[in-house]
C-alpha cells in the first residue's frame, strides 16, 4: 500500500502537468486553409455566369479564408446581383467587400470570405496611374479558432498593365502598409498580376514568404499553358510551416484556377 500511495504522489503532478498542457493546445496543431481566386465576375469560361458554381469550387476544399478578386456588386453585367451576398449564403461563411471603383451600374472590387466573425475591416486604395483601373486591398483581422492567433489578412488586386510601374508602386505601397517588425500573423493573398520571377515578386519577396505552389497541370482554362499570378504570402516565416501549396485542378468556373495554400500556425496561442 505505500508504494502505492508512493507512486501516486508521483505520477499525480505529472498527469496535472500533461492535461493542463493538453488543453493549452501545446499537442494539437493549428491549421489555417487559405484560398485566393479570380471569380472574374462569376462568369466561367463557357460564358455562363454561375455563382452556385463557384461556390461549389470554393467550398470543396474546406477553406477558413478566403480571398476573392473580380467581385460584382449590383452591376449591369451580373443582372444586379450582390455577388459576394451570394456567395456568403451559399458558402455559409462571413464576408466584406472592398470597393476599387463604381462599375456599369454597381460597384466592383475584392472580398474576403472567413469562417470566423470579422473583427476589423479596412480597404486601401492602391496606388494608381491615373489612365489606369483602380485597384485596392481589402484587410479583415479574425481571431482563428480556440485560442489561435489574431491574424490580418488581406484581398488584393494589383494592376494588369504591361508596364510594371503600377504593379512595383502597389508592391512598394503594401510592403510599407502591411508588414510589421512583430510575429503578428498576416496574410497576403491575391491576383497580383505579376509572374514569380519579376521584380514585382522579388519587391514582396524580400519582406514575405511566398509557398511554392504544386501545380497540376501546365494548360490554363484557354487550353493555352497558363503563367502563375496567384498568390498566398506569409510572415513571419518563423512562425508559419506551409502543409500544402496547390493549384485548384478547375479550368471552368473561372478564367483563374484558384490556389490553397494550408498553413500549421507554430507561434503562440
Amino acid at each position: 500500500m505505500r508504494s502505492y500511495v508512493a507512486m501516486k504522489r508521483i505520477f499525480s503532478p505529472l498527469l496535472l502537468v500533461l492535461v493542463l498542457w493538453n488543453r493549452g493546445g501545446a499537442t494539437t496543431p493549428l491549421t489555417l486553409r487559405v484560398l485566393t481566386y479570380n471569380i472574374h465576375h462569376g462568369e466561367g469560361t463557357d460564358g455562363r455566369l454561375d455563382l452556385s458554381r463557384l461556390a461549389g469550387v470554393v467550398t470543396s476544399v474546406h477553406p477558413d479564408l478566403v480571398a476573392l478578386q473580380e467581385v460584382d456588386e449590383g452591376t449591369e453585367r451580373a443582372s444586379g446581383v450582390d455577388e459576394l451576398a451570394e456567395l456568403a449564403r451559399l458558402t455559409d461563411l462571413h464576408a466584406a467587400f472592398g470597393k476599387a471603383m463604381d462599375y456599369w451600374g454597381g460597384e466592383y472590387g475584392v472580398a474576403v470570405l472567413s469562417r470566423w466573425p470579422l473583427l476589423r475591416t479596412h480597404n486601401d486604395p492602391l496606388p494608381n496611374l491615373a489612365d489606369h483601373e483602380p485597384r485596392t486591398a481589402l484587410t479583415v483581422e479574425v481571431a482563428v479558432g480556440d485560442g489561435g492567433p489574431r491574424i490580418a489578412f488581406t484581398s488584393t488586386h494589383f494592376d494588369q498593365a504591361r508596364d510594371p510601374e503600377n504593379r512595383l508602386a502597389q508592391a512598394r505601397y503594401l510592403n510599407e502598409r502591411l508588414v510589421r517588425e512583430d510575429d503578428s500573423a498576416t496574410i497576403l493573398a491575391g491576383d497580383l498580376n505579376a509572374r514569380p520571377d519579376t521584380p514585382v515578386m522579388d519587391m514582396l519577396q524580400e519582406r514575405w514568404t511566398n509557398p511554392p505552389a504544386v501545380d497540376p497541370s501546365p494548360i490554363g482554362p484557354s487550353g493555352r499553358p497558363r503563367l502563375r499570378v496567384d498568390y498566398v504570402l506569409i510572415r513571419p516565416a518563423t512562425r508559419w510551416r506551409v502543409v500544402e501549396s496547390s493549384i485548384v485542378d478547375e479550368t471552368v468556373a473561372s478564367d483563374h484556377r484558384p490556389l490553397l495554400v494550408v498553413l500549421e500556425w507554430t507561434g503562440p496561442r
